[in-house]
């Protein structure tokens, strides 16, 4: 499972996420993808101050600050799903 994290280089929000999703990636196997928006200016222009967006499967899970409980839910979902 990969999550696309949407952020900054000096955002200090976007640290902070990435430093709260880490256990759970490495609890999970999953990996994040971080995307700086300041590279893409249509992304810039999309988020803006509105980062860190944490993203899954073109879903947004949480915005500024990481909804665990949410992460957990999306992680276990896909560990219960069949495999295809």
């Amino acid at each position: 499972m990969v999550f696309t994290l949407y952020g900054r280089a000096w955002c200090h929000l976007c640290d902070d996420m990435r430093a709260a999703l880490e256990p759970l990636l490495v609890e999970s196997g999953a990996r994040v993808d971080v995307v700086d928006i300041d590279d893409d200016p249509a992304l810039e222009a999309r988020y803006n101050e509105a980062v860190p967006v944490l993203i899954c499967d073109g879903v947004e899970l949480c915005r500024y600050h990481l909804d665990a409980a949410r992460v957990r839910a999306v992680l276990a979902a896909r560990l219960d799903a069949p495999a295809s």
